[in-house]
């Protein structure tokens, strides 16, 4: 992760942190410890607890690497009269999108001993479908062709052309053990824990350029679609608070940011393309994208203990 990253969550983490423990310390106005003998906090002593609310999240899909290879066969009347390949690197920044979510909870929470330092775990869901795209992206690649009949190589360049470039973050998973200090109607927490999110990258109508004889040439005819999507593990970072209306029911706000591995997809397809009743291209396009998404956001739930 950039160290710009880290600084800039550090920052959010530990501003949300001291908000958060001033407003809930506003609220619960005394620690339990300090409550008046004979009278029970709100705050129970251990509980599970199911919840259900929604998010605001900004999601960053940063700079996704992007690798585009063809192969080609040319045919003239049938007869192979030359082979080719062409391959290139290239980057597509993605723009940062804003979204609100649902989201549903569930955890446990139990109190150390008689004091007010709690702990306890959170399982939580969020549908986020963020999704961002960038119109009219190119990927340059160098490549040779080889004359069949003279084994001539001759050098030459091109480019992979699509009309969009998408990626989305549909679902986030997190599972996130965390400690506490309870007052008299809430307590305060920060944990650390493992994600899980599902993402998906589209690319639309891609075509492969050549520039042959000095002239560009479509060389894999029609524009085709390429989709790859899956699952991939990250972690996350969240600090929060909760104020219990009564002994049974509570609401929680947490900030949270969370990151993925970096995730890869691959693609392949094959063409055929007729340029004229003569002559025909033949072959494959293959390729990978590559990158890491990041999400904070600001969770606000209704929660009921049992």
């Amino acid at each position: 992760m950039p160290s710009r990253v880290l600084r800039f969550f550090a920052c959010q983490f530990i501003v949300m942190l001291f908000g958060l423990g001033i407003c809930i310390s506003a609220l619960a106005q005394k620690p339990v410890a300090q409550a008046q003998v004979g009278q029970s906090p709100v705050v129970p002593r251990s509980s599970f607890y199911l919840g259900l609310g929604g998010s605001y999240n900004s999601v960053d899909f940063g700079t996704q690497d992007v690798f585009a290879k063809g192969t080609s066969q040319t045919f003239n009347n049938g007869i192979l009269v030359s082979t080719g390949v062409a391959a290139g690197p290239g980057t597509v920044d993605i723009p940062t999108e804003s979204h609100f979510a649902p989201s549903v909870q569930a955890g446990y929470f139990r109190h150390f001993a008689n004091g007010p330092w709690l702990w306890g775990a959170r399982f939580s869901y969020s549908y986020l479908n963020t999704e961002s795209t960038v119109e009219n992206i190119t990927v340059p690649q160098v490549g040779m062709f080889t004359e069949v009949a003279t084994e001539k190589t001759t050098p030459f360049i091109g480019v992979a052309v699509a009309k969009s470039y998408q990626t989305r973050l549909q679902h986030q998973l997190q599972l996130i053990p965390f400690i506490g200090h309870s007052f008299e109607k809430g307590f305060v927490y920060l944990g650390v824990g493992p994600t899980g999110s599902r993402t998906q990258t589209n690319i639309k109508s891609l075509i492969g350029f050549a520039e042959l004889n000095g002239t560009p040439t479509d060389v894999s005819g029609p524009p085709q679609n390429f989709s790859g999507s899956g699952w991939v593990v990250g972690g996350a970072g969240t600090v929060g608070g909760t104020y219990f209306i009564d002994h049974s029911w509570f609401l929680n706000i947490a900030y949270t940011y969370a990151w993925t591995k970096n995730q890869t997809f691959n693609y392949f397809s094959s063409f055929t393309n007729t340029q004229n009743p003569n002559e025909t291209f033949a072959g494959t396009l293959t390729g990978s994208s590559s990158g890491k998404v990041s999400a904070q956001g600001v969770t606000l739930t209704i929660n009921v203990t049992f």
